[in-house]
């Protein structure tokens, strides 16, 4: 695992002086060795009573049923798929930023990958509980999967709906494995740490890891495999979700166009939560120093790109639609616009389209404030574009007698609520019991991508006058340098 020399004018991913492999694990290790803050148990109760909601809310639909929702005969799907599209999106993030940003060896994603990964198995498990609460009957599941011909029940592998069970288990079976494994040398160093109980719990999730060369070898092997497995699965499983949609005859979602606006705007709404999520931990748990300023702005370059992405494919959807000539599918794009959902519409476009444009000013990637607000706002124009594809779509059928305007029950809004209250449950969780930056990632670039690595070179000298300026500038903005120290070099 040698360090690799960088170009003085890149920069840092760690911030800070006199940054040692010491500090990095006390500043990691210090939210998981010591008591949470108020700002945690803040969080944390909060969480804790939406997750109530949604055991309540649940409890309810399995007692009564899902005539408990607001569907009707024209609106079949409704809240439940909606959240289901939407909590499956935000999972992409986590397996975009650890398998593909490492096999391009972006060193930036050492910071953010964990809690990112954790995201998207804490997302995939709130999907999941859409899809039991959706069959009425939770303890029919394992009808869904291929039986033995002893039971001669087979289930439709025609059905998209059958994809989708193979496509998210997977998807969640090989990113819980990426995950665990990349905790393996965090989970050693805290067992070395502890003391007690504590030490025998992490000692046993650590699987007897010794920090050998052999090890690491064939810890870097693992997880270089597990990212080229990864890597298709983050385009194939939002892919066949769409084919729910794209494989129908109904105007509005009959379109080969789905599968790449599905994932892009996956990959957008994962990166908005990435985002809402770590400018909040890096403060409150001081984090400053690792997850800097240049992940905030590579985070916000993304999530302008595919918003720019998604815009492009509304753009398309409605080019289509006029130039297929069909009058139905006509129609539905007009419907919202004018339709009883107008409102819907227009914050889908509002939120995803055009709020997003603010980014490509750098004054507005690199406001933390702003940033924050910005991330929130895709994630609700997401949860409207997955409405509007779904209930508008649906509640004005190619028969008038049939339309139906969609109501949600208090139901549909505890289930879609609750989850959000169960989802930053277990992220907090999370972060309490183990370490939310990945230490031995952060360790690997401190030689050589690190404030006070850049600060030698410059003390070296050798080095050309107007790189080093360029250097000093961009080095002004962030949290913790002082120009003082660059002038003494």
């Amino acid at each position: 695992m040698a360090s690799h020399s960088e170009s003085i004018i890149r920069e840092p991913l760690i911030t800070g002086k006199d940054i040692t492999y010491a500090q990095i694990t006390n500043d990691v290790l210090r939210p998981v060795e010591n008591m949470p803050g108020k700002a945690w148990w803040i969080g944390f109760v909060v969480a804790v009573l939406g997750a109530c909601l949604w055991l309540f809310s649940v409890s309810w639909t399995f007692w009564y049923g899902i005539g408990e929702w607001g569907l009707n005969k024209t609106v079949g799907w409704a809240w439940d798929i909606t959240g289901f599209v939407w909590w499956v999106g935000i999972g992409h993030a986590g397996t975009l930023i650890s398998a593909i940003l490492l096999l391009f060896r972006q060193n930036w994603r050492n910071s953010i990958n964990r809690s990112a990964e954790a995201m998207t198995i804490f997302a995939v498990i709130c999907a999941a509980s859409y899809i039991v609460c959706h069959m009425g009957r939770p303890w029919m599941f394992v009808y869904s999967l291929p039986l033995p011909n002893t039971y001669t029940l087979w289930v439709n592998f025609n059905s998209p709906l059958i994809w989708d069970v193979f496509a998210i288990s997977t998807y969640f079976s090989v990113s819980l494995v990426f995950w665990y494994t990349g905790l393996l040398p965090d989970l050693a160093t805290i067992r070395d740490r502890a003391t007690g109980l504590r030490r025998k719990i992490y000692s046993f999730c650590s699987f007897g890891w010794t920090g050998s060369v052999k090890t690491w070898q064939r810890f870097e092997t693992v997880c270089l495999i597990l990212a080229g497995i990864s890597t298709p699965l983050v385009l194939s499983v939002h892919t066949i979700v769409s084919m729910d949609f794209a494989t129908s005859l109904e105007p509005g979602w009959h379109t080969t166009i789905f599968p790449p606006y599905f994932v892009a705007g996956a990959i957008f709404s994962g990166f908005a939560m990435v985002q809402t999520l770590l400018l909040v931990t890096r403060k409150v748990l001081g984090l400053e120093n690792y997850i800097t300023m240049f992940h905030i702005e590579a985070m916000n370059k993304i999530i302008l790109l595919t918003g720019s992405i998604v815009g492009v494919a509304y753009l398309t959807e409605f080019f289509i639609a006029f130039y297929s000539g069909g009058e139905y599918e006509q129609y539905t794009f007009l419907n919202r616009f004018i339709g009883p959902y107008w409102w819907a519409g227009c914050m889908m476009y509002g939120c995803n389209v055009l709020m997003t444009q603010l980014m490509w000013f750098k004054s507005i990637r690199r406001n933390i404030p702003i940033a924050w607000v910005l991330s929130i706002v895709v994630n609700i124009g997401m949860w409207f574009e997955r409405f509007v594809i779904i209930v508008v779509s649906l509640h004005r059928d190619f028969v008038p007698s049939s339309w139906a305007m969609f109501y949600p029950t208090w139901v549909d809004m505890s289930i879609f609520i609750g989850s959000i209250g169960l989802f930053f449950t277990m992220f907090l969780l999370f972060i309490r019991v183990l370490p939310s930056i990945a230490m031995a990632e952060v360790k690997l670039i401190l030689k050589s991508s690190s404030e006070q690595s850049k600060k030698k070179l410059l003390a070296h000298g050798g080095l050309d006058e107007e790189q080093v300026e360029f250097y000093k500038e961009s080095l002004v903005k962030f949290d913790s340098v002082e120009i003082t120290d660059y002038q003494k070099a």
